[in-house]
């Protein structure tokens, strides 16, 4: 499909190596959680990076009245296709949850731990990188890269390995040779029908 090409291009001009130590990495190593205080979209905006990507990714939004809060929506989850109903309640609020595509321990393994602590902020806080999903799979997916972890759903494969090079290639990640691997099958193969653009 020539809609991924210039991922398979940006796929084809990554480095590829190794896993660097994870044995140091630490969540605090990627600066404050959900700050507003980066040099990325939505950033200074005086929101949180979560709440900013919940007003982004939801649908049939209602905002808290004069907060950034987004109180109630509808994700239609990319990973598994499924509508999944968003309550903003410490019991409900787990169902939807942003994922680093590339995560943050994949990102330290493969050039993070070099960077100066701002850019590893930015980074943990870019939209180009945050996905609203379920929960579930989310916590299913925790720190794999493509080699290790696929969306269920088929229909988003391509489009979620596109994002996962372009975030590589805007950051000068590198990728291990089975990863690698991994994604220029997805893209080979090419997106199911019906795909969902992201």
């Amino acid at each position: 499909s020539p809609d991924y090409d210039d991922a398979r291009a940006q796929l084809a001009a990554l480095p590829v190596t190794g896993w660097g130590r994870q044995t140091d990495f630490s969540r605090y190593r990627l600066g404050e959680p959900w700050s507003d205080d980066v040099n990325v979209e939505f950033g200074h905006n005086g929101c949180n990076t979560r709440d900013d990507i919940l007003r982004r990714d939801l649908d049939e939004l209602v905002v808290r009245p004069g907060t950034c809060y987004a109180q109630t929506g509808v994700l239609r989850d990319p990973y598994s296709g499924a509508t999944i109903p968003f309550v903003r309640e410490p019991d409900t609020s787990d169902a939807v949850q942003i994922d680093h595509v590339v995560a943050l321990s994949d990102a330290w393994q493969t050039g993070a731990q070099y960077w100066p602590a701002a850019e590893r902020q930015w980074f943990a806080n870019d939209p180009l990188n945050l996905l609203a999903v379920s929960g579930r799979l989310n916590e299913q997916k925790s720190d794999s890269d493509a080699a290790s972890w696929l969306p269920p759903s088929k229909a988003y494969r391509c489009a979620y390995v596109a994002r996962q090079v372009a975030v590589k290639a805007r950051y000068r990640l590198w990728v291990t040779a089975a990863e690698r691997d991994a994604v220029a099958r997805v893209l080979k193969t090419g997106p199911a029908p019906n795909a969902r653009a992201q």
